[in-house]
């Protein structure tokens, strides 16, 4: 089967597998779609801090059952989507139903190899039917998925007033089902282009571009009281610093941005907004199920998200443009047809 390897940051390579055989309790899946997200965009540039070379990228993925094991619910032929944080299902995190922090966890296309590749066996609880949806909005429910649980661990409520820094496709991902929660979703990043794409797409109430004068701005837009709940989407640890500031008095602050670094605050500044700070990583089952609700009610604007696509066979040649700002992507999406 053809795969497609990171060999080292900047280098890919294609190659030829044997096709996995299907273990007791797995399902044969053929991936028929591979979303590209920030995290292989790292992978390729050398800046993923989780990860060794050599590793077959890919964990936004979509496919059709192979084999199943006998008394499955699935069948050979259903559409899928696939759950790509590998949990234990044993450990601390995933008794308490935590599977998303799995102290054990493996990760697809980080810890070990992912989707760029023809097939995949996986452990069944992993495989989920995707009724109603189409290949490529299958492909997109794990990023949306990141966006949901964010939003989830944020409380976002019906009429807060919220910030999303960073319009990138996580950024989007929140930006979305926090408006489906009721709020009144503003955000700020310093690309206009993606600021121009989430007035068009998006419905939020306003766009900020970061850059002098911003703060003014954002203290206009909420009356000075600034915003009951922030998520940092941005990858940046300056943005993310920042961002405590602009997180109104008995708010929170919800990081879904990974970086290798410290980051600090202003203690004083912390405490006397009784600031609520919470990590936000990867997703549940439960943030695919609602996902997938949404793509079904057409509350997701799939199509305008899905700027890119490739064959398989043209990943090698044509991934580095995808890291080009004037590419203008939002979603890219590889295509084994």
């Amino acid at each position: 089967m053809l795969t497609i390897t990171c060999e080292t940051p900047g280098r890919l390579i294609t190659e030829t597998r044997e096709k996995p055989a299907r273990a007791e309790g797995e399902v044969l899946v053929r991936v028929r779609r591979i979303g590209v997200c920030g995290t292989d965009l790292h992978i390729f540039s050398g800046n993923q801090p989780y990860l060794a070379y050599p590793r077959v990228m890919g964990h936004e993925l979509a496919g059709t059952v192979e084999e199943a094991p006998e008394g499955s619910t699935l069948s050979t032929g259903d559409a899928v989507y696939i759950i790509p944080y590998l949990s234990c299902g044993e450990c601390h995190a995933c008794r308490k139903g935590k599977t998303n922090c799995c102290s054990r966890i493996q990760v697809l296309g980080v810890h070990r190899d992912g989707g760029m590749t023809e097939y995949l066996s996986l452990p069944e609880r992993f495989v989920c039917k995707a009724e109603g949806i189409s290949l490529d909005q299958a492909a997109m429910v794990e990023f949306l998925a990141i966006g949901a649980h964010a939003v989830r661990r944020g409380a976002v409520e019906n009429g807060q007033a919220v910030l999303v820094v960073g319009a990138g496709p996580i950024g989007i991902a929140v930006a979305i089902f926090a408006r489906l929660r009721g709020a009144r979703v503003i955000m700020l990043d310093t690309r206009e282009d993606r600021l121009a794409f989430a007035r068009a797409n998006l419905g939020v109430a306003e766009t900020v571009k970061a850059g002098e004068g911003d703060r003014e701005r954002l203290s206009e837009l909420t009356s000075g009281d600034f915003f009951d709940v922030v998520f940092d989407a941005t990858g940046s640890p300056k943005a993310m610093e920042r961002g405590f500031s602009l997180v109104g008095h008995g708010g929170a602050y919800v990081l879904v941005s990974i970086v290798a670094s410290d980051i600090s605050f202003n203690d004083p500044e912390f405490h006397k907004r009784e600031t609520t700070l919470l990590g936000s990583r990867n997703a549940t089952p439960e943030d695919f199920e609602t996902v997938v609700a949404a793509l079904r009610a057409g509350d997701v604007p799939s199509d305008a998200l899905l700027t890119h696509g490739m064959s398989l066979s043209e990943v090698p040649e044509r991934f580095a443009g995808l890291l080009d700002p004037a590419a203008g992507v939002i979603k890219a999406m590889v295509r084994i047809d």
